[in-house]
């Protein structure tokens, strides 16, 4: 059979399939269990015949949500606490990889922005961090302590401070994306333009080594942790400006269930990143051997978890 034949004989029958998979709790589990033995039937004639084609990934995507909404009510194990971390997350990360990586470059376009920025005016960063933050920045490396900021507050008090801080921004970046992936887009922007000036304010003082160690220790789960967060939003945003074969509103929740579950992923990381700000960042004193050594093994943590994993859970070389 055609494809096209295929398609126009069915295309009716998927259209009804989508509301009964919207219906959320509307349709009888009889319904919706005749629905997903249909699709999954006519999906595996699909994967068969067409297994390029986009109605494949049409019908797949569409025999997943029935799927979901037989088991939507299903009581869940303790055991889904770990599973949503090592396989839940994982695997949307890999469904969103390409929003992961239009959110890693529209964070580093904005970070050469502000570094740009910077340094052909150097008060560019009195405009994105504040007056007050750089004098007290320049009065503590007059004073020879460069990164003293980082110890003003006792460690449990900037902990809770800095982790509410870091996860309200990575749910502001997500949740602009109800507003067109677009806001998402803007909101990473501004915290690289941020980013970049900052680094390169340190640079123009001579201690672009020194503020890199610093920042960096707890900013590679930090900031990678943002980008992801931005991925998400993307995410949603782009399934309400395109839905492709779906409806819009159906398009828009896949977006933001795949999303929201990226951002929960993030909370732990945050948590992390805040530890580190806290407790570890203030010390200065720390040789750089070790400091560098933390860096790098947060960021080989980053790249595993959010990009080698996922590409081993999707070709299934990662045991469950």
């Amino acid at each position: 059979m055609k494809e096209v034949t295929f398609i126009r004989q069915n295309i009716e029958k998927w259209r009804g399939y989508e509301g009964v998979a919207e219906s959320l709790g509307i349709s009888t589990p009889d319904e919706v269990a005749e629905a997903y033995i249909d699709v999954t039937s006519d999906l595996a004639f699909a994967q068969t015949h067409y297994p390029h084609s986009r109605i494949t990934t049409y019908l797949n995507n569409l025999a997943s949500a029935l799927h979901n909404e037989i088991y939507r009510n299903k009581r869940e194990r303790w055991s889904r606490l770990l599973t949503f971390w090592t396989q839940e997350v994982p695997q949307t990360m890999w469904e969103a990889r390409k929003e992961l990586l239009l959110s890693a470059i529209i964070f580093v376009v904005s970070m050469l922005v502000g570094v740009v920025s910077q340094w052909l005016d150097p008060d560019f960063s009195r405009l994105i961090m504040g007056d007050s933050y750089v004098e007290m920045t320049l009065d503590n490396i007059e004073n020879g302590e460069p990164m003293g900021v980082y110890g003003t507050m006792p460690e449990s008090t900037m902990f809770g401070m800095i982790t509410i801080n870091n996860i309200y921004v990575s749910f502001l970046v997500f949740v602009m994306g109800l507003f067109t992936s677009f806001a998402t887009g803007f909101q990473l922007f501004r915290n690289g333009v941020m980013l970049g000036a900052f680094q390169t304010f340190f640079a123009q003082h001579g201690l672009l080594w020194e503020s890199a160690l610093t920042v960096w220790l707890h900013g590679t789960i930090e900031i990678s942790s943002i980008i992801v967060a931005g991925a998400a939003g993307i995410a949603m945003g782009n399934g309400w400006l395109f839905p492709g074969t779906y409806s819009r509103l159906y398009s828009f929740q896949r977006g933001a269930k795949r999303g929201l579950k990226i951002v929960v992923g993030t909370v732990p990381l945050f948590c992390l990143a805040g530890f580190i700000e806290s407790f570890i960042t203030r010390h200065t004193e720390w040789p750089a051997a070790v400091r560098l050594a933390i860096i790098l093994l947060s960021a080989a943590f980053i790249v595993y978890y959010f990009i080698v994993l996922p590409y081993l859970r999707c070709h299934g070389k990662s045991k469950d």
